[in-house]
Order: C-alpha cells, then sequence, then structure tokens
C-alpha cells in the first residue's frame, strides 16, 4: 500500500465540539499573517482540509485545527481552523483544543500555577443590531455581532423555540432559514479586515438568570452545513458578551456561564472595552475545558479513489448543479 500522504492527528474535544488537532505532516504555507496562510490553504490547498472533514475519514460535526508557525512574534504558536464548510477566522472551543493538545504533548511547556498560551489567528470584534423578515415565519429581530465569526443571534423564545434537545430540527431548520434571509439583505465586513464578511453561524440565545451569584443563559450555535456546535461555543459567547454589554445586561468583570445545547459550559467575562475601526467593542475572556480522545495516525492510499473524501446527501447539504 504506497501511500501519497501521512498526517498525525491529535483527537480532542472542548466540552463536546470535536477539534482535532494536526502535529505532523503539513509544512508551512506562505504568509504575512495567519489570515494569509487561511487564504492560502482556502485557494491552493484545500485539498487538506476536504480530505480530514470529507467521509470516510471526517463526518459534518468534526473540527480540525493546523498548528503552523506564528506570524506574529509575540504568538506562541499560530494555528488555522478547518470546518465543514470553510476555514472559520477564530473558533473559541477549537482554540480550547488547540492549547490543551499544544501543552499536553509538550509542544509548549506549562508552567505552575498558570501557563500563558497566546495564539496566532485571524480574530477581531464588532458588533451592529438589525430586523429580518423570514419567508414562512415573518419579521425577526436579530443582533449582528462579531466574537471571531460574524453572528446572527436571535431569542429563541421569539420564535416560540426553547435550546433543548427536544427542539433541535425544528432550531436546526428555522436557523439555517433565518440565516439565508438574513444573507440575502445584508452583508456584515470587518471594519479592519475586509476579507472577513458575511454569515456562516446563528445563535439562538436564551435569557439571563442568576444562578449561585453569577448570570447564566443557555445558547444553540447553528453551524453550516445545518448541525450544532456541541460545546457553548467561544466565538458565540463572545458574540453574545459584546451584545450583553451594548444593553447594558452585563458589566466589565461581570462573569457570565454560557451553557451548550448538551448542558457544557464556558465561564466568560469582559476585561475591558475598546474600539474596532468606528465600533465600540469588548475584550472578552472565555474559559473553557477539553479532553484528549486519541492519537491517530491519517493516511492517504495512492489508489484510493477518494483522495479528497465524498459526501452523501443524507448527512451533508449538497447544493444544486
Amino acid at each position: 500500500m504506497p501511500f501519497s500522504r501521512s498526517l498525525t492527528i491529535v483527537g480532542c474535544h472542548s466540552e463536546g465540539e470535536v477539534g482535532d488537532v494536526i502535529t505532523g505532516g503539513v509544512l508551512d504555507v506562505p504568509g504575512k499573517t495567519m489570515y494569509d496562510k487561511l487564504v492560502h490553504f482556502e485557494t491552493k490547498e484545500d485539498s487538506l482540509r476536504q480530505l480530514l472533514l470529507n467521509e470516510p475519514r471526517g463526518r459534518s460535526s468534526i473540527n480540525t485545527n493546523l498548528i503552523l508557525p506564528a506570524c506574529d512574534p509575540r504568538a506562541d504558536a499560530g494555528f488555522l481552523i478547518m470546518e465543514s464548510e470553510e476555514y472559520a477566522p477564530m473558533s473559541g472551543s477549537n482554540t480550547i483544543c488547540t492549547t490543551t493538545v499544544l501543552l499536553e504533548t509538550g509542544m509548549i511547556s506549562m508552567k505552575e500555577p498558570f501557563t500563558e498560551v497566546t495564539l496566532d489567528t485571524a480574530a477581531g470584534l464588532v458588533t451592529v443590531t438589525a430586523e429580518f423578515t423570514v419567508p414562512g415565519i415573518g419579521e425577526v429581530s436579530v443582533d449582528i455581532a462579531y466574537g471571531g465569526m460574524m453572528y446572527v443571534l436571535v431569542d429563541a423564545a421569539s420564535l416560540g423555540l426553547m435550546v433543548d434537545n427536544q427542539q433541535s430540527p425544528q432550531l436546526i431548520e428555522i436557523g439555517e432559514r433565518i440565516k439565508r434571509a438574513v444573507e440575502a439583505a445584508y452583508t456584515p465586513i470587518h471594519p479592519e479586515n475586509s476579507g472577513i464578511k458575511g454569515f456562516s453561524v446563528l445563535e439562538f440565545t436564551e435569557p439571563l438568570k442568576i444562578e449561585d451569584g453569577f448570570k447564566v443563559a443557555s445558547n444553540a450555535v447553528v453551524v453550516s452545513p445545518g448541525r450544532f456546535d456541541r460545546s457553548p461555543c467561544g466565538t458565540g459567547t463572545s458574540a453574545r458578551l459584546a451584545v450583553l454589554h451594548a444593553r447594558g445586561e452585563i458589566k466589565e468583570g461581570e462573569i457570565f456561564k454560557h451553557r451548550s445545547i448538551i448542558g457544557t459550559e464556558f465561564v466568560s467575562r469582559i476585561r475591558g472595552t475598546t474600539k474596532v475601526g468606528e465600533y465600540p467593542a469588548v475584550l472578552p475572556t472565555v474559559k473553557g475545558r477539553a479532553w484528549i480522545t486519541s492519537f491517530k495516525q491519517v493516511v492517504l492510499d495512492s489508489t484510493d479513489p477518494f483522495p479528497q473524501g465524498f459526501r452523501v446527501g443524507d448527512q451533508w447539504h449538497i447544493p444544486p448543479n
């Protein structure tokens, strides 16, 4: 069996969301910034993402992270996030998975009592609010916020829904419809990087409540091609913090516990405020956990008829020809 490719991968998940990490078999690519490297892979070497995330090696609910040398000298390492449909500029759960693997494998030395790790990504922060009409649903009030990715945030109760596993089919179906309606009416563009624009994620939210003196809320993030982020979602938490702060519902320094549709939790706070371009912004901190699940060697046989994997319409969105 002559192998044309061999990759070393550490399996990992953060509060339920899979974020495997490539630790060997991929060289660095040209780019002055990590965003440049993202564009390089997206336009010139997307076969790597397809090989790992398409079937038979992947599935729609897997993310894979690629560790690369940082572009910013202040960073310990750089990494890119490969998802089923895109290269995400930023993701909280994937950041936690990547950091866990870097530390647990000894690629970055641990220090007691705390280890500070700086990762080079393609992220930022900005908020906007708008209203849209969704076919078959009517007028829907949404918030638009940037927490490392552009988010459409929708109050689940405003549509007669709850963030509950029993309502998963409705949440996914309606979430995708709202996302498409917003895309058709408005295209947000990052004020400092025009390459980051548009929507790929929608966050259903529930109201804040108080538990043991802390502000707590549940959410469900709908990720393309139509599935839930299993974790509370780091970028979604950052976007939610921005919206809550803009509405005066949370102050700097207050602890906000954000829960996923499976009940796992990220603990977050706003450590300060700033501006990105002309927009007010918050500086979020998100704390979570991750667990290594496997060490695996992924190979590509030179005779394999599916060098970039395949997709079947029972679980993947197959666009019309």
